[in-house]
């Protein structure tokens, strides 16, 4: 059949699209730009009917209607990423959590580990031959979309179409709802004093040539602002930003030295402004893969100079990285950090960095710790650790023993508690005090 005659024959309500699922459901649904909100709902309003449906899901955004109240024992959240939507839900227990790297979900998926009865993305208007862009989320939707038994679309004529690994025929869905809906941004504030000091530490530690992993925040764009004097950097990223175009416009990202994938950015997702969707349409400088691409650490380590820019809630004085919880608090998820970490140290010449104020609550909370939190996740081990940023500096803790990296760490502390830490890690015998010179061979 002519794939327009399946097009048009698919068409539908969001009620009735959504009427394929059914109690005891596992589902899946798109996340960040994409998180497709009409059917959502439509699907929320069915409460009533159903019992026990699995959500599974990367971040969502926006506003979430499974974890309003009432909607216990209908629909639980089984979040593979933490976001507001859902942070109050799992922390409360009435949804749940899976630690996972981002690069292994497609693989749960596949494998009917995570097995999905239906499929809920959002996707671009198919092109002249019936193919629709996953635009500016591939991450897992792609797999989920190949693996689930039904599988519905949400086609929105604001959707960027991009271009790379992130395409899917007609065929494999089973309705379609049609919509116009501009995509949710990403709110953006200028860095602050703290967040351009650390910014400036870690584009000291770029090079020339360099290929570059960010994510999203104040640091991030720190850094992005902190680059223009650097020359023909590269992208290997898990998400593209509004600063990295300004970078790419200002000659600074050329793409030009990487190894792989020479002349192309490469990204699972696109977050940010109506002008950076606008900017990824259809520009074949952009290639968005399925994250079990972009993710896997031997991928990323095939990158030459790879540096990888993540952040953290609290680092204890041995390198031990907490990024997915509060104590026993889920806040966010393993998301693609360790993948990136892992696959920067694995790169010639690569630099694994973690960066992060030095405080929180206004200098009054450390997050350079003696201890981490009771029942904190360590979501990067102090044997991956290799660069700790803060405002006040950069501690390098590859190969370094428990001494030197007490020593390191505290030193980039922030003043106010250094005098702490320091008293704590000579009475564990992490180290000497400051005032007793050891020698270089000791």
């Amino acid at each position: 059949m002519n794939w327009v005659y399946q097009y048009k024959d698919k068409l539908t309500t969001p009620e009735k699209a959504v009427s394929v699922v059914k109690s005891n459901d596992r589902i899946f649904i798109s996340g960040n730009a994409a998180t497709p909100f009409a059917l959502m709902e439509a699907l929320a309003a069915r409460k009533d009917e159903l019992q026990n449906v699995e959500i599974n899901h990367v971040l969502l955004v926006g506003n979430d209607p499974f974890s309003e109240p009432g909607m216990e024992g209908h629909f639980r959240h089984n979040s593979l990423f933490v976001g507001p939507a859902d942070r109050q839900a799992i922390n409360e227990g009435r949804s749940d959590y899976v630690p996972v790297f981002l690069f292994e979900i497609p693989a749960l998926f596949a494998k009917k580990i995570i097995p999905l009865d239906v499929a809920i993305v959002q996707v671009s208007p198919p092109d002249e031959h019936g193919f629709m862009s996953f635009g500016v989320e591939c991450l897992t939707t792609k797999a989920a979309a190949e693996n689930a038994k039904y599988v519905i679309a949400q086609v929105n004529e604001n959707m960027p179409r991009t271009l790379g690994d992130s395409f899917i025929h007609v065929s494999r869905f089973h309705h379609f709802v049609e919509i116009y809906r501009d995509l949710p941004e990403l709110p953006r504030k200028q860095p602050t004093e703290v967040e351009f000091k650390i910014g400036k530490h870690v584009a000291s530690l770029v090079e020339d040539n360099s290929t570059l992993q960010l994510g999203i925040g104040g640091i991030p764009d720190a850094v992005l602002q902190s680059l223009m004097d650097k020359r023909d950097l590269g992208v290997h990223t898990e998400m593209v930003s509004d600063g990295m175009v300004k970078l790419v416009e200002a000659g600074i990202i050329t793409n030009s030295k990487k190894t792989i994938h020479r002349g192309k950015i490469i990204a699972t997702f696109i977050f940010g402004s109506q002008q950076l969707y606008s900017f990824v349409d259809n520009n074949p400088l952009f290639e968005v893969h399925p994250c079990d691409y972009t993710n896997d650490p031997f991928i990323i380590a095939q990158n030459e100079k790879m540096v990888a820019i993540n952040s953290a809630i609290e680092v204890d004085i041995t390198g031990q990285v907490c990024s997915d919880s509060i104590g026993t608090k889920i806040y966010s998820g393993f998301g693609g950090q360790l993948d990136f970490i892992r696959g920067a140290a694995y790169s010639k010449g690569g630099k694994p960095i973690i960066a992060l104020p030095s405080t929180t609550k206004k200098d009054t909370v450390s997050r350079i710790v003696a201890n981490l939190k009771r029942g904190a996740g360590v979501v990067t081990t102090r044997a991956d650790v290799h660069y700790i940023v803060t405002e006040y500096g950069i501690a390098e803790l590859h190969g370094k023993n428990i001494r030197q990296r007490s020593r390191a760490l505290i030193d980039i502390a922030h003043p106010k508690f250094r005098e702490g830490l320091e008293q704590y890690a000579v009475e564990q015998k992490y180290c000497f005090p400051k005032s007793i010179r050891v020698a270089k061979s000791v």
